[in-house]
């Protein structure tokens, strides 16, 4: 029912300027790669484990092979949650990196995953040392089709409503690379049954450019008309690219969308935005004193949903203006007004949500 209240209020923001929508009446929550911070991200357990907590939404990321098929990673490349350097020594780009999009669906489907690692003085570092030991178990990439089957097949046994929440990663990229991503995404959403604003997802991407042509191309081309959501990025991070004429690639600056009229401009292609926390929750904020940014009112204002990233429990991931996790949960949905928020620790966030509105 709330999945159905949410979908009205966004489309009565898409229909009409003066209709404005009131997003935050009902706060959600999003298992961000999964039950990321119990189980590697992205992997069916993780995402198995996520929908037993009950969240609202389970994100994909999704990138694409080398032979068109759409498998669910955080990077467009393979070597930082996987043992391709081990298995295919020799397939890593002129910048080290091991592209998904080089590897064929078998090839990938030969990798094991762990959690996520760097290499420091050649030796493999696991980048949250208090999570799932590294290299234990078993895990491998699922595709996008197994996930949503998964998930729609939990939906139907367990009797639940949980949403998707996928991501197109880099879609800049695969383009450049000659792979429209974006179009692959919606087909296999269209074909799972995802079409419009009442069906239970959020498709989101970093990349602008390619929310607009989703909005105002792909969709209108295939019949669909999808929840949408703008991640918001600093222009430093490199997280989008274009190319110039020369195949040079440079930042996409997103200095724009924090400017006064940004809110209003992204409203015309988007239901939500996707901010990273900072934007929203200064960093000079400190323990009783919150500094608030203008972001969530100006996108409410302007009809938009605001689910932030990425809330980790993880003793070194909690900011210094709170004591604990559920003290930043206290702060994002209570006083700054976020609709939803991505976890890698979606149980604590339902509880959170569970208590508060006992509370009331």
């Amino acid at each position: 029912m709330k999945k159905m209240i949410l979908a009205t209020m966004i489309g009565c923001a898409v229909l009409s300027t003066h209709v404005i929508a009131q997003p935050n009446t009902d706060k959600v929550v999003i298992a961000h790669r999964g039950a990321s911070g119990y189980l590697p991200e992205h992997t069916l357990p993780a995402k198995a484990l996520a929908y037993a907590m009950k969240p609202d939404y389970i994100e994909q990321d999704v990138v694409m092979t080398k032979d068109d098929k759409l498998v669910v990673l955080h990077d467009h490349y393979l070597d930082r949650v996987t043992n391709v350097a081990a298995i295919f020594p020799n397939r890593a780009r002129k910048d080290g990196r091991f592209y998904a999009i080089d590897f064929t669906l078998a090839e990938i489907k030969q990798l094991s995953v762990t959690e996520g690692f760097d290499i420091k003085e050649g030796k493999q570092v696991q980048g949250f040392s208090e999570r799932f030991p590294i290299w234990k178990s078993h895990f491998t990439v699922p595709t996008f089709q197994e996930e949503i089957e998964m998930i729609q097949g939990l939906n139907k046994t367990l009797g639940y409503d949980i949403g998707l929440y996928p991501e197109i990663k880099a879609p800049w990229f695969h383009r450049h690379e000659g792979k429209d991503i974006s179009k692959a995404v919606l087909t296999v959403l269209k074909y799972y049954g995802y079409i419009d604003k009442n069906s239970n997802v959020y498709l989101q991407t970093f990349d602008f450019n390619e929310l607009k042509r989703i909005n105002d191309q792909l969709m209108p081309a295939m019949g669909m008309d999808l929840n949408l959501v703008q991640l918001m990025a600093e222009t430093d991070w490199n997280e989008t690219m274009e190319y110039d004429k020369a195949g040079k690639a440079y930042p996409y600056s997103y200095d724009w969308m924090f400017e006064p009229n940004g809110m209003k401009v992204l409203s015309q292609y988007a239901d939500g935005i996707g901010p990273w926390k900072p934007m929203i929750v200064k960093d000079s904020s400190t323990l009783g004193h919150i500094e608030l940014t203008d972001m969530v009112k100006n996108a409410h204002a302007n009809g938009m949903v605001v689910h932030p990233y990425t809330f980790r429990a993880d003793k070194d991931r909690i900011p210094a203006y709170v004591k604990d996790y559920d003290g930043m949960l206290e702060v994002f949905y209570n006083q700054a007004g976020v609709d939803g928020v991505f976890t890698d620790f979606p149980d604590k966030a339902v509880n959170f949500l569970q208590q508060h509105t006992q509370q009331h």
